[in-house]
């Protein structure tokens, strides 16, 4: 678990930064073409531009760059080989739950209210999606979320399973939205 938030964590936090930078630089140059623009399907300024880019009142990428040292820290906290309490887990999943909660909102914006998809965006949604499910599959685990003996034995058993499942629908979805895009690219 330890090697996975800490992963999971550096990916998703080099994601968040990267946006970050990028509307940095679009607010100190408003002309800024930013790197994440390959395309008419993959543009981060239409992201950036959009309301849904700045839910608090400040770009989303910030609560990135916040909450995802979080999630490195108590991955090498793990493989310095502390063992956490029960509530900080809860927390944890608590705090990646609303992060998770978050991100399919922006995933459904992006498919159905922008008309780009912001790469640097789907590589947060691509570490969030298992750096969730393995914290609730781990609390399951644990015991620290209420399960019978069939559920827990099936989600840890079948973790891996039900992460590719979510990853195929994933990308089933943005393919059949976004898929008249995607031909005309061709």
């Amino acid at each position: 678990m330890g090697w996975l938030l800490v992963v999971l964590g550096a990916i998703g936090l080099a994601g968040s930064a990267a946006l970050a930078i990028e509307k940095y630089l679009k607010l100190a140059d408003p002309g800024h073409v930013a790197s994440c623009s390959v395309n008419a399907l993959l543009d981060c300024g239409d992201a950036m531009d959009s309301w849904q880019g700045a839910l608090l009142g400040f770009p989303n990428p910030l609560l990135g760059i916040a909450a995802f040292p979080v999630v490195i820290t108590t991955g090498v906290v793990l493989l310095a080989g502390a063992r956490l309490p029960r509530w900080y887990w809860l927390a944890l999943l608590g705090g990646t739950t609303l992060g998770m909660g978050l991100i399919v909102f922006l995933m459904w914006t992006t498919m159905y209210a922008i008309s780009a998809m912001c790469p640097y965006c789907m590589v947060v949604w691509f570490a969030m999606i298992p750096l969730f499910w393995y914290q609730v599959v781990h609390a399951v685990q644990e015991g620290y979320l209420p399960a019978g003996e069939g559920v827990r034995r099936t989600l840890v058993r079948n973790r891996n399973l039900f992460l590719a499942i979510a990853y195929v629908a994933l990308v089933a979805w943005i393919v059949l939205v976004k898929g008249p895009i995607i031909v005309s690219l061709f």
